[in-house]
């Protein structure tokens, strides 16, 4: 294999393509021949970006790269899906004056057009469509707050469908009522990667409904046991998270603070695998009507127990008897940000795409908690013994690893050793998506050469992407499946746990380690 291939921290590699045809033809064969490990791969504009679960099976890859050449895909191997459109879009002139052509001449040629689905990303079922060569339509100069699901739109390249209300700065061509996304389907996302797509002119079509957030009928068996009396600023379902829906646009989201959730579903004698409560800063009150062995993880905060008119400490890392009628209140944390609530059985909550993770994102998965929201465990039979009391995961150290590239040379030459010589302070913004860095008092942004737009490539959590005004962004778990910013840094997997308890306010540094000297975790 002749393409150059660039490492995305140690368990994912970017393949550089060239062009989309390679891309797709790359895609195909990795989804029908997965390599050892492969998690997941999301084609892009001129790349392909192959996660794998540990470094060892990511260096396994890097090797297997050599021996594939994969046939090109032909446009008879294409399914073909048509999506009625409603040409009356509020850039439809605007785009038809950028082309030097009347709007009708615009419709007949975005309907001749044989539009190839490329790549996910953005949000579930947000497909990019490439044209011919003929298209290359400017972005609007200040994006919508709020574009509606449903609309068909250009920007540069490609042609795409919103499948949901979001922000957007595409132009707008018109509407169609064709769902991109749909849980109630087999398979929820209408557009893959080598589909060929042809909109069709109608006259009308109805509005295109928003996306269903919870819309599952996957609910295990469940026994309540109480219900939420206050969620804090956010608490919210969460498991190890969904993967292998990259093409759909769908990150793998889950816990942030994975030995956290580790720890407490150990304590309490449940699989890694089992749904835990994830809150944000204090403040949740939990009213049990039944008994539950629970456990209390990740940052370090007062609990307490009430039953009646007696109040003592519950304790942290260690498993205990919530009794019926008492009541859990976890109090502001004095070291770190997340704590994790893990119970017996494991919480019961609605799955989506297999997983109870909430991604906030996308808005996928179950919703986030509310006061008087009832709760449930799922029903077991094989009730193992709670664990021992086990010590704090929380890392005393705020200096995370990181390896360099993929595109460390998009910033000018020393930037990344800027990157790690400077002190970093944790923006206000910071949420599940990302950390996003600021440059302290007397500090500087990085500086990026000049370069224009990168086209859209997969991205992972721990990816440190640099925006033109150099504050870096740094991905957490329900960071968006491609980005358009490049990449100079990616945070090992081993380390992103601590990213996962840093507060707003707080400072971090980043060190620099060999690409494969990092160890194994899995």
């Amino acid at each position: 294999m002749s393409a150059p291939v660039r490492l995305m921290g140690t368990r994912s590699l970017l393949v550089e393509l060239g062009d989309i045809d390679t891309v797709m033809a790359w895609h195909a064969h990795l989804t029908k021949n997965p390599l050892p490990g492969q998690l997941d791969v999301i084609a892009a504009a001129r790349t392909i970006l192959i996660k794998t679960a540990t470094r060892r099976a990511c260096e396994q890859a890097l090797h297997a790269l050599d021996s594939i050449d994969p046939e090109p895909l032909s446009a008879a191997q294409a399914k073909t899906v048509e999506i009625p459109t409603c040409y009356d879009g509020e850039d439809l002139a605007a785009v038809a004056e950028h082309y030097g052509i009347s709007t009708d001449a615009l419709i007949e040629a975005h309907t001749s057009e044989e539009w190839f689905a490329a790549f996910g990303g953005f949000a579930p079922g947000f497909a990019y469509c490439t044209g011919g060569e003929r298209w290359d339509t400017p972005r609007r100069d200040t994006p919508r707050s709020k574009v509606p699901a449903g609309s068909v739109a250009l920007a540069g390249p490609f042609s795409a469908v919103y499948p949901q209300d979001s922000p957007g700065g595409w132009q707008l061509l018109g509407r169609t009522d064709t769902a991109m996304w749909d849980l109630s389907r087999e398979v929820p996302h209408l557009l893959h990667p080598g589909d060929l797509v042809r909109y069709v002119a109608v006259r009308e079509v109805a509005q295109a409904g928003p996306l269903g957030a919870s819309s599952s009928t996957d609910m295990p068996p469940s026994r309540p046991i109480g219900r939420i009396e206050a969620t804090g600023l956010s608490t919210l379902y969460q498991d190890l998270g969904r993967t292998g829906y990259g093409d759909a646009g769908v990150s793998a989201s889950g816990v942030l603070d994975r030995s956290a959730a580790r720890q407490g579903n150990r304590l309490v004698g449940n699989p890694a695998t089992a749904t835990v409560l994830e809150n944000l800063l204090g403040g949740l009150t939990l009213q049990l009507s039944t008994d539950v062995t629970m456990a209390i993880t990740g940052a370090e905060v007062e609990a307490t127990i009430t039953v009646g008119e007696e109040t003592k400490a519950a304790p942290l890392r260690a498993p205990f008897v919530m009794p019926s009628g008492g009541t859990l209140t976890l109090g502001q944390p004095s070291a770190g940000v997340r704590c994790y609530v893990a119970a017996r059985g494991g919480f019961a909550a609605p799955r989506v795409l297999g997983s109870t993770a909430t991604d906030t994102m996308s808005r996928l998965g179950p919703a986030p908690l509310s006061p008087g929201d009832p709760l449930k465990v799922r029903t077991r039979s094989d009730l193992n013994a709670s664990g021992e009391a086990e010590p704090s995961t929380l890392s005393e150290r705020t200096t995370l690893r990181i390896v360099p590239g993929p595109r460390a040379d998009w910033c000018v030459e020393g930037e990344v050793d800027h990157l790690c010589d400077q002190e970093w302070v944790i923006g206000p913004s910071s949420n599940r998506t990302a950390l996003r860095l600021e440059a302290p008092e007397g500090g500087r942004p990085l500086i990026r050469e000049d370069r224009g737009e990168l086209a859209s490539e997969g991205m992972v959590t721990g990816a440190i992407q640099v925006p033109p005004e150099g504050l870096p962004v740094l991905f957490l778990a329900d960071h968006p499946v491609t980005g358009g910013y490049p990449v100079i840094a990616t945070v090992i997997a081993e380390d992103l746990d601590i990213a996962a308890q840093l507060a707003p306010g707080q400072t971090l540094r980043l060190s620099r380690v060999e690409d494969w000297q990092t160890g194994e975790s899995s």
